[in-house]
């Protein structure tokens, strides 16, 4: 019995020797696009982990979900109180610090400077169930408006960076944070030298001052009176994220245009292919688990 195929044979079959002729001629194009490694279709998601994903835009999503896992691990691998006050300081739209509510059982205030993050954030919270555990507030990291001693542990994703007085958000969570609490922070460190064009670039798309070197980044911890406990190397994900920014930028630029309107676009499209080059080749990017002495 013949199974109707809806047309989809219509075209010929490749002869053998035309699939070796096109590896022959495109073979290291594939692994330009593809990847090398095999030259077949990887795993970037490991099977039974979520709802497969089919777009580049939920690879993304998958890999800060991954992320904020991994690194509410870090936090709470010392061990928290079961009623823990945390501190997610540079709170986003609020995902990360509901998911740390959840892991940790414990109360988290987050806080941003941006209000229409402040109100993503309580439109994530009242569909959460942790209204009683977990709120959010407009707050600078650079003057934190809680009392010392405040809070438990305290965690800043990518929120650093943006800071015009690294020294002073770094000495404010530590005022706010009890003796013996922790802080995990990630942030970029420059690498190399880059040019003014790519600096350039990075500053204004992420709104922040250009990165300063790893050892700079030591210097400050150190002069705050925080303690390095744990350091991790994550560069390899700044360049990725770098990447699949530009390629999701260009995909999405009419849509991007329609939406926020030309002004957009016309700022962003300079920058962007500076910006790439500068995450793949001057951009470090660091995970550091930082204690607050007892004494």
């Amino acid at each position: 019995m013949t199974v109707a195929d809806n047309g989809t044979s219509r075209a010929p079959a490749p002869a053998p020797e035309e699939v070796g002729a096109m590896y022959d001629r495109y073979g290291d194009l594939l692994a330009m696009v593809l990847g090398g490694s095999a030259l077949h279709v990887g795993m970037f998601v490991p099977h039974g982990e979520r709802t497969p994903v089919t777009s580049l835009l939920q690879l993304s999503d998958l890999a800060q979900d991954r992320q904020t896992e991994f690194l509410a691990d870090v936090l709470t691998g010392g061990g928290l109180p079961h009623d823990a006050r945390l501190l997610d300081i540079g709170c986003g739209t609020g995902g990360p610090a509901i998911r740390l509510a959840q892991r940790t059982g414990g109360r988290v205030t987050g806080i941003t400077v941006s209000k229409t993050q402040l109100a993503r954030c309580e439109e994530r919270l009242s569909t959460s169930g942790l209204a009683g555990r977990v709120d959010f507030a407009y707050g600078d990291a650079m003057r934190l408006g809680f009392a010392d001693d405040s809070f438990d542990a305290a965690w800043s994703i990518d929120c650093f960076p943006h800071l015009s007085d690294r020294p002073a958000g770094l000495r404010e969570a530590r005022r706010v944070l009890r003796p013996g609490g922790h802080l995990l922070l990630t942030e970029f460190a420059r690498r190399g030298t880059p040019g003014k064009e790519e600096v350039d670039a990075f500053t204004r798309l992420w709104a922040s001052p250009p990165p300063t070197t790893f050892a700079t980044l030591l210097g400050e911890i150190e002069e705050s009176g925080l303690r390095v406990v744990r350091v991790q190397n994550m560069t390899s994900n700044v360049a990725l994220c770098g990447e699949l920014m530009a390629v999701l930028y260009k995909e999405q630029r009419d849509a991007i245009q329609q939406r926020f309107g030309k002004e957009a676009t016309d700022h962003t499209d300079p920058l962007m292919e500076p910006f790439r080059t500068f995450c793949q080749k001057h951009m470090d990017y660091y995970l550091l688990l930082l204690g607050n002495p007892e004494n």
